[in-house]
């Protein structure tokens, strides 16, 4: 879990909404609905999962979220998103299956249906719902009320849902088409959330009812009622008139605008783009501004509607969008909650932002400067930290890594081969490499550090106060000593040396141990590559037919040992040598090959002591 992970945890909304898993190309990889987005996305990483699970985390390298209003939209959202993006981790429905609708049939004696195709053929489509019980209890409602067709048309005599008041059965009792028709208005009305008067209606049958000591007859309209809530909720992530709509919305704060756009294609609501900038004018005008570059240097496909905040002008937006895109400002409903929705999430986002960045302040040039307070010295704004590593003396190396208020500075770390010290002498590596180090510095006129920390106890830091004082160079040094587990677990600092007392949660300790972790990969990495240019180097010595020019050859070709184990006898033999000592060179490495082949997981184990 990376940084950036680590700080949007913590600033996690308590709302129903979508989260979008992505990996370190920014491809989106899962996407999920979560009825409360801080508890759910935490749980990716915090306790313990199942191998499926682990393998999805281990590939998440940032995540984004869109907030809703409800927990039914992040679930209609969450299909929406995973059939526009198909992220290889979600699991599709089976048989391609999607959210179910009511249907009302195009017929003369129209039938109400539950359907999962949304077809042109001029029947009326409601939903989607979210799951096909949902779907059959409203179904079931809609048939205790409106009486549509349950038979067949060749029926010679009335079906059962006729004796239980479901059913006119229309070919037997010659009913009059009309009244279909205005069944068919009345129950679009109704599917179109127009219910009060129904409403109505059933909580007065319901109080006659009560008050005939009617209870089970009372008790049915109640659950009618019931029901009819869940077609209150407002499903404003699909609409079912197909239509491609942008819906913005902004937020502005500290001088900043952040501008949410959601894409809305045949009704679905399937992405969404998110832009934040400076802004230095009225906020209407950069917004146009802002849409104008939107719709012209991106290239974008052109909607059919925009919907915008009441307060832009849309006379100016009409004339960034053409006559042929209508603009939209929404005064009530759901056209109105969309823009809602879009405004909140471009105010979600933006407190993201700044939220981040306070953090990473804390982290970095807070860290520093907190650490150069409980120094007693001037805020050390450039850290400079060194390492050595070998392994039994045999190609020692030393690092150097550099950072700058708090964030590593890789342009400025530096590598040494030690050239002077013979064997595992760790202080004389230190010396030699540190004297090289400010030498040149003095020489050059290079930068200094403010601060050096070295990474090891009182000895590395005693070799390092010597080197600045025969140098002349007055520089704060402190000792990074680590415990028995090899973590980083007090700081030495002063004259004489002492333990300075850190909290082990606070951010400066954090910091000492990025800048002790950093410096011991950066040594170890390169003492990897040393000594795998020295022990190929060697491995061909003594190798009849095999002289500098030939050695020269295969290593230019080859890079390292496994390369050269991998290839064939005429691949070595193609880079430049007679194909009888390319099968020498075979021989000769395949035996000490698999001698050395532990011979990585040893120098880690011993770096680590």
């Amino acid at each position: 879990m990376n940084d950036v992970i680590k700080a949007k945890l913590e600033l996690l909304p308590d709302a129903p909404g979508c989260y979008i898993h992505k990996d370190k190309n920014g491809e989106i990889i899962y996407v999920g609905k979560a009825k409360n987005l801080k508890n759910r996305v935490r749980s990716y990483f915090r306790g313990s999962h199942d191998t499926k699970t682990e393998l999805l985390v281990s590939e998440i390298a940032d995540f984004e979220y869109i907030v809703v209003g409800s927990n039914i939209e992040s679930l209609l959202l969450e299909i929406n998103l995973i059939q526009e993006n198909k992220p290889k981790y979600n699991i599709m429905l089976k048989d391609d299956k999607s959210y179910p609708f009511i249907k009302i049939t195009n017929e003369k004696y129209p039938r109400l249906e539950i359907t999962r195709q949304v077809k042109k053929d001029g029947a009326h489509y409601f939903g989607p719902y979210p799951d096909v019980g949902a779907a059959n209890e409203i179904k079931h409602l809609l048939d205790r009320i409106f009486p549509f067709r349950k038979c067949s048309l060749n029926e010679k005599k009335v079906c059962f849902y006729y004796h239980i008041h479901q059913c006119l059965c229309p070919v037997v009792n010659h009913v009059d088409p009309q009244i279909y028709k205005e069944m068919t208005q009345q129950v679009m009305k109704f599917l179109s959330s127009d219910d009060n008067e129904i409403i109505d209606e059933m909580q007065q049958k319901m109080q006659e009812a009560s008050d005939k000591l009617e209870f089970e007859q009372a008790a049915e309209y109640r659950d009618i009622i019931k029901s009819i809530g869940i077609l209150r909720t407002k499903q404003r992530v699909r609409n079912l008139d197909n239509q491609d709509r942008d819906i913005f919305g902004y937020h502005t704060s500290n001088g900043w605008m952040c501008v949410q756009v959601f894409f809305v294609r045949q009704g679905k609501l399937i992405k969404r783009d998110v832009n934040m900038f400076p802004y230095y004018n009225d906020v209407e005008d950069d917004f146009l501004t802002y849409m104008g570059q939107f719709y012209s240097e991106l290239n974008h496909l052109m909607p059919k509607e925009v919907y915008i905040p009441d307060n832009i002008d849309m006379e100016s937006v009409s004339a960034l969008v053409g006559e042929k895109v209508k603009v939209i400002q929404p005064q009530r409903g759901e056209k109105k909650q969309l823009v809602a929705m879009a405004m909140k999430n471009a105010q979600t986002q933006l407190q993201l932002k700044f939220s981040l960045a306070e953090r990473e302040i804390i982290k970095t040039t807070g860290a520093v400067e907190n650490l150069g307070d409980i120094l007693g010295i001037p805020t050390p704004h450039r850290i400079e930290s060194f390492d050595n590593s070998n392994i039994m003396g045999t190609s020692p190396v030393s690092a150097m890594v550099v950072f700058i208020d708090g964030k590593p500075s890789k342009k400025d770390y530096r590598k040494y081969k030690i050239k002077t010290v013979v064997g595992a002498d760790d202080y004389g590596s230190m010396r030699e490499v540190l004297t090289r180090r400010y030498s040149r510095a003095i020489n050059e006129g290079g930068a200094l550090p403010d601060l050096i920390a070295m990474d090891g106890g009182v000895g590395q830091v005693n070799i390092a106060k010597q080197v600045l004082k025969e140098l002349g160079l007055d520089i704060p040094i402190a000792g990074m000593q680590k415990n028995d587990k090899h973590q980083t677990s007090e700081l030495l600092f002063g004259d004489p040396l002492a333990v300075v007392e850190l909290s082990r949660q606070s951010q400066e300790f954090f910091l000492l141990t990025r800048i002790q972790d950093e410096v011991h990969r950066f040594a170890i990495t390169f003492h990897r590559q040393v000594r795998g240019k020295n022990t190929f180097s060697s491995k061909l010595d003594g190798i009849d037919g095999l002289g500098p020019k030939r050695k020269q050859k295969i290593l230019t070709t080859f890079k390292n040992l496994k390369a050269v184990e991998e290839a064939t006898v005429q691949q070595v033999a193609e880079a430049g040598v007679p194909y009888e000592v390319a099968e020498r060179v075979k021989i000769k490495l395949a035996g000490e090959y698999q001698r050395d082949e532990n011979l990585e997981s040893l120098e880690d184990t011993i770096a680590n002591k």
